[in-house]
């Protein structure tokens, strides 16, 4: 199986690119902070997408190339396997965030280092575009967290009001785009 990763245009994203792609996600435990200390906790749900989440992401990833933004797929025979956007705009108290506003690989091919290989595509566009950190709003799914411990991220610095708000239980992390050494 041979994977494709290439930057979307914003005309080629539409109802039809999403055909292949299987967002679901069985989910168990999730990471939650309580009395400032983080714990895994029974919270089994499944994840999944209806018509009109497709629609918002659909909305919002055009909207992310309309301003400039960064929107990376991988493809396995011509069907959407994963993608990845990255907001333009860099912002926080230092100027120092982009915002890796989606990452995401389909059900059927996780754990086959796509969703690594988006991560370090984002990683190196934050850097061209003057981010010293991506900020992500992380869903809290031990699987998921376990990925972003993974590609080196830590709780962010600094948390950004309107993730906190728009997605209370999600975990705010940050990761280096560039090296100190």
């Amino acid at each position: 199986m041979m994977i494709q990763y290439r930057e979307l245009c914003e005309d080629e994203i539409d109802r039809e690119l999403f055909r292949g792609f299987i967002r679901r996600q069985n989910v168990t435990k999730c990471w939650r902070k309580q009395e400032g200390a983080w714990r895994i906790k029974d919270d089994p749900f499944i994840d999944d997408w209806s018509e009109k989440d497709y629609q918002t992401l659909i909305v919002c990833l055009k909207h992310t190339l309309s301003e400039k933004g960064f929107v990376y797929a991988a493809f396995c025979d011509n069907c959407l396997k994963g993608f990845a956007s990255v907001e333009a705009g860099v912002f926080g108290e230092k100027q120092k965030y982009l915002d890796l506003s989606c990452i995401h690989v389909s059900e059927d091919l996780r754990g086959m280092g796509i969703g690594r290989t988006l991560f370090d595509a984002a990683k190196e566009w934050a850097r061209k575009n003057g981010a010293e950190k991506l900020y992500i709003s992380a869903h809290s799914a031990v699987e998921s967290q376990a990925f972003y411990k993974a590609m080196g991220c830590v709780e962010a610095k600094e948390y950004n009001q309107k993730h906190v708000e728009e997605e209370p239980y999600d975990c705010q992390l940050e990761c280096a785009v560039v090296s100190d050494f």
